[in-house]
């Protein structure tokens, strides 16, 4: 059933990245055309952003596809962590645009061109609408890449509202430099992204305790089953954000008798899923096994 439901989460993940990748691709072609058209450098540097985010989000989607081949002889935990490789990837390669889209802007508030108001505005309705498409589909992703889509596709979105706003306004007043003033504050919204979704993926490359589970409810629950003294060797971490993996040894009395035993370790199993832990490794001791740990008060 948990298998069923993570590789139906795992095949609307690739579809996901697959319809982001050609959204992308199509609407970069129409920006490219409308920054010439209106020689906007908001809308060519969005271009250029858009064109480098479709080689990322292509590599995502492979990555992605990747990501769902289960565990072989070269992999024992499976691919699930090829998924992170498509965000790293994406984030890298909005940095890099990032940098020349503030180059060209400071070179065009240094000497302003005018730009086709009008034009920005009907590309404006036509990037909301694209991209808010795209955004809504990615709405509910939980992975990684897809946040990391995600992100790319609601930061489009908030620009697009910002060229409409500025296009409306350089309708009424002269002000050019409201154009590369635009395209810098967007860049600037997508570097801090960048950097939080950089951070959550190498957090998970790090093995860090994934932080939205209750680490120390579940130790107490567990602690608090019959016949179970304490806990120790525990660990827990997660295999590309989503799918988390625990292993603990779990020490009981020393006249528990293997029934008891395999109860508990189906009682901790089910324990742990409710806590979003897919996969747990346990390894039962007694009492008299101790060394120097305090096992009732449990130890790592």
């Amino acid at each position: 059933m948990d298998n069923h439901l993570h590789n139906h989460n795992s095949d609307k993940t690739t579809g996901n990245i697959r319809l982001a990748f050609f959204l992308n691709l199509l609407f970069a072609l129409i920006e490219l055309f409308g920054g010439l058209f209106t020689n906007s450098i908001a809308i060519l540097s969005d271009a250029v952003h858009d064109f480098g985010d479709s080689i990322a989000l292509g590599f995502a989607w492979f990555l992605q596809k990747k990501s769902d081949k289960g565990r072989d002889e070269n992999y024992s935990y499976g691919y699930k962590r090829f998924s992170l490789l498509g965000a790293i990837i994406i984030s890298a390669v909005l940095l890099v645009s990032s940098f020349f889209i503030v180059r060209e802007s400071v070179l065009r508030l240094m000497e302003p061109q005018e730009a086709n108001a009008g034009g920005m505005l009907v590309f404006a309705f036509i990037g909301i609408a694209v991209n808010g498409f795209a955004a809504y589909r990615l709405r509910s992703g939980h992975s990684l890449s897809e946040r990391a889509v995600s992100l790319h596709l609601l930061e489009d979105v908030l620009g697009w509202i910002a060229v409409l706003v500025v296009s409306i306004v350089m309708l009424f007043i002269h002000l050019p430099i409201l154009d590369p003033l635009l395209s810098i504050a967007i860049t600037i919204w997508v570097l801090i992204n960048i950097y939080r979704n950089l951070r959550d993926t190498f957090k998970v490359l790090m093995q860090e305790v994934p932080q939205n589970i209750d680490v120390t409810g579940l130790l107490d629950q567990i602690k608090e089953m019959p016949s179970v003294v304490g806990v120790h060797d525990f660990h827990m971490w997660s295999l590309d954000g989503e799918r988390n993996i625990m292993t603990l040894h779990v020490v009981t009395d020393n006249a528990i008798s293997s029934g008891n035993r395999l109860q508990i370790k189906r009682d901790i199993k089910e324990l742990a899923l409710s806590f979003n832990v897919a996969h747990v490794t346990l390894e039962f001791e007694e009492e008299n096994e101790s060394d120097d740990c305090e096992f009732r008060d449990g130890c790592n």
